[in-house]
């Protein structure tokens, strides 16, 4: 008879077989366990031994490769970047995954086998299939949905990029042309709303932006090129403009044999003869799909200097964006850019520039990893482009140093370009003379000198004195009998008035805006 509790009652005991039960339902959870954290181990234990040893090391050895990958990839961003464009290597990887996957689940469900489950009592039973099913879902998931971003970013860069050979960088720099144009129909690459040839230096990321007007004309092209072989004398043709060098090409594709896009090389062959520089890629920017890719990053946050109205009056979701630190969806941001009520051309410009700036600064590689899907689709749907693939982790790592660095900007509006009649001597050496300055160096003189500069003749001033003034006695020589000097008044101080504000952007037409030419586009945004 069981020994009696102080109470009176006998006192429970497990049987041997309760015992039992326990130790085999231990021992399951175990085999379970031992597959998640170590493949294999649970078949070396209680299984197939030659199934586990396989098992174990090619968990190992894919262990030490991922280890080894991750580490060399923080030390050198190049392997992470080269591995994460190449379509061939993110196909074998997602072969692995899709294999690790399979190969795991298939692991524990023999290590739930081997747990002998049909020996256990029924609420044992059905716990261990609980945990069985958890974890063979959570891993097989976890595996197959990496898989699946692995197959996103390998059709994306199928989608975005092609097979075209690399351009070397031209004297050090990469020159990309941006074009932006509408997706209405009829309308896509036929005549860009926006262009800039963001030059970038090969090593250090140093960003320029150069923006060219719409309206630009009598321009030269890129000597030798189609399009000055049909106009020597420049592009002179009555009330076209350089965002009318597509149509025209179009018009006449016949002479651009072999081009894929002819209106695009047309475009590209006036930037050449216009700035001077050797573009090396373009890309085309869908503005109205540029809001799906806004949206995906979670909005951008912009300044927003007076009332800008989004959409129009007789809409009814018609409203203005008010003033101050303002972050935007996508809808909103393709207003701010491109709204023309109470601005002009070159003001929008400016606004436009800050977009791009703010893009650059604010979306960070994390918000990017989070939203890599969404923003993946927007992108193949937003950009048509000619840089091939092998070139694209060498962008990416140029502009995640442009990222830390101010990007400078230059555009050939008035008042400093006539773009009736623009003096292309004067925009080479602006263009140059704003690369010189990103890159730190010295601009090449200018041809005439400045009247206004007659510092070198200038004489130092005394130490202690002001220059031309007299010396102040020394204490060997007889102080002269001075009189009292005369109190002059207090000079009256002007208050500095705000600066100009047009359309949203700081400056006006007359003066230009800070945004089309300054050292440090986010100072100025």
């Amino acid at each position: 008879m069981p020994p009696a509790t102080p109470s009176g009652s006998p006192q429970p005991r497990f049987t041997t077989l309760d015992r039992a039960q326990r130790v085999r339902f231990r021992r399951a959870v175990t085999l379970m366990l031992m597959t998640l954290v170590l493949p294999g181990s649970a078949q070396l234990v209680s299984g197939n031994r030659r199934v586990g040893r396989i098992a174990m090391w090619t968990w190992l050895v894919l262990l030490v490769a991922g280890v080894l990958g991750a580490v060399t990839a923080y030390f050198w961003h190049g392997l992470a970047f080269s591995a994460g464009t190449s379509t061939t290597f993110l196909q074998l990887l997602r072969l692995v995954l899709m294999a690790l996957a399979v190969g795991w689940a298939y692991l524990l469900v023999d290590a739930w086998r081997l747990g002998q489950p049909l020996t256990l009592q029924r609420q044992h039973r059905l716990a261990v299939v609980g945990v069985n099913g958890f974890l063979c879902f959570s891993v097989a998931g976890a595996l197959l949905f990496g898989a699946h971003m692995v197959g996103v970013q390998r059709q994306f860069m199928i989608s975005m990029f092609g097979e075209g050979s690399a351009v070397g960088a031209s004297h050090g720099r990469y020159n990309v042309l941006l074009l932006g144009g509408d997706s209405g129909a009829g309308r896509w690459g036929l005549r860009p709303d926006a262009m800039t040839v963001a030059s970038i230096d090969a090593e250090t990321g140093k960003t320029v932006l150069i923006s060219l007007p719409r309206n630009m004309q009598n321009f030269p092209f890129a000597e030798g090129s189609v399009m000055d072989e049909q106009f020597p004398d420049g592009f002179d043709v009555e009330g076209m403009y350089l965002n009318g060098l597509a149509t025209w090409a179009l018009d006449h594709a016949e002479l651009f044999k072999g081009s894929k896009n002819p209106g695009v090389d047309a475009t590209v062959q006036g930037v050449e003869g216009i700035t001077g520089l050797d573009i090396n890629y373009w890309a085309m920017v869908n503005l109205e799909g540029f809001k799906d890719l806004v949206d995906a990053v979670g909005g951008v946050e912009l300044n927003v200097r007076q009332p800008i109205p989004v959409g129009l009056p007789h809409e009814k979701t018609f409203h203005y964006i008010e003033p101050g630190k303002r972050t935007l969806d996508g809808h909103d941001t393709l207003w701010f850019a491109r709204a023309r009520e109470g601005s002009d051309d070159y003001s929008r410009m400016a606004r436009q520039k800050c977009v791009m700036s703010a893009m650059l600064q604010q979306v960070s590689p994390q918000a990017a990893l989070r939203n890599f899907e969404a923003i993946a689709g927007a992108s193949s749907a937003m950009v048509s482009t000619d840089l091939p693939r092998g070139e694209v982790d060498r962008f990416v790592d140029l502009a995640l140093k442009a990222k830390s660095q101010k990007i400078a900007t230059l555009s050939l509006v008035p008042p400093m370009i006539n773009t009736a009649d623009p003096d292309i001597e004067l925009v080479h050496a602006k263009v140059a003379a704003a690369i010189a300055k990103a890159e730190g160096r010295a601009p090449a003189s200018p041809t005439q000198p400045d009247p206004a500069d007659d510092s070198d003749t200038a004489e130092a001033a005394p130490a202690g004195g002001d220059a031309g003034g007299p010396e102040e006695p020394t204490g060997d020589e007889p102080a002269a009998d001075t009189e009292p000097a005369e109190t002059e008044p207090a000079e009256t101080v002007t208050p500095t008035p705000p600066p100009a504000v047009t359309g949203g952007s700081l400056g006006s037409l007359s003066t230009g805006y800070a945004a089309n030419q300054s050292e440090d586009l986010g100072a100025v945004c």
